[in-house]
């Protein structure tokens, strides 16, 4: 395994960069993050780590793993670790790179104990899920529409690092639907990705809306006399 001494970044693999390309199932994803949270001779789980086990299956199963944990209960500090690789990962989608991230960023961890809590929560969301997938409105996955994917993902990942009471979710929601869609080919979830996408800018943008509204009222109109 690459270890993030040997390396100042880290990268998936030195092969040709590709855009999103099919990879294995949720159960596979299953296997590897319950082997990650089993690994006893670990101290801590690193995003590094997580991106070396993830091999090749490139950004639907990377991204996933990354957007999951803030749709469930997760340990205080959960969503800073996991929204900075959804932000490079999406950049990197849309740029039609292969998955890299920096150390600072792939250095981040939790504690073993910590990410197994988090594991338990996200197994049967993946297990659930599986059983809707299959490849159908494949149109919706071209090469352009990957990077307008990735693009749509960007957008999200910067909504998710906003300190907004419970604004991370519906976002987190629409990224996992664009990641299963990158999985399993599946065009129907990329839409599904693409509505609440919509919905996710519009319900933010009024919540910034009201909150701007409220502190000028409450403290720049006093000021202001």
């Amino acid at each position: 395994m690459l270890r993030l001494s040997d390396n100042p970044a880290l990268s998936v693999d030195d092969a040709e960069p590709t855009i999103a390309e099919p990879a294995e199932t949720p159960v596979g994803l299953v296997d590897i993050l319950q082997a990650l949270a089993g690994d006893e001779s670990r101290a801590r789980i690193s995003v590094g780590d997580l991106l070396s086990a993830m091999g090749d299956r490139a950004f639907g199963a990377l991204m996933l793993v990354f957007a999951l944990p803030n749709i469930v209960p997760t340990p205080p500090g959960t969503s800073a670790i996991t929204g900075t690789p959804l932000v490079f990962l999406a950049a990197q989608l849309f740029a039609g790179k292969s998955p890299w991230l920096p150390r600072v960023i792939a250095d981040r961890s939790l504690a073993r104990e910590d990410f197994a809590r988090v594991v338990q929560k996200i197994v049967p969301v993946l297990l659930w899920v599986q059983k809707l997938l299959k490849p159908r409105m494949e149109v919706l996955l071209s090469p352009v529409c990957e990077r307008l994917i990735g693009l749509v993902c960007l957008l999200l990942a910067v909504i998710l690092a906003l300190p907004i009471p419970l604004g991370n979710i519906l976002p987190a929601i629409a990224i996992c639907c664009f990641s299963f869609a990158l999985l399993e080919r599946d065009g129907l979830f990329a839409l599904l990705g693409g509505v609440l996408s919509v919905i996710s800018v519009a319900i933010v943008s009024g919540v910034i809306y009201g909150i701007t509204k409220a502190a000028f009222y409450f403290v720049i109109g006093p000021l202001l006399g």
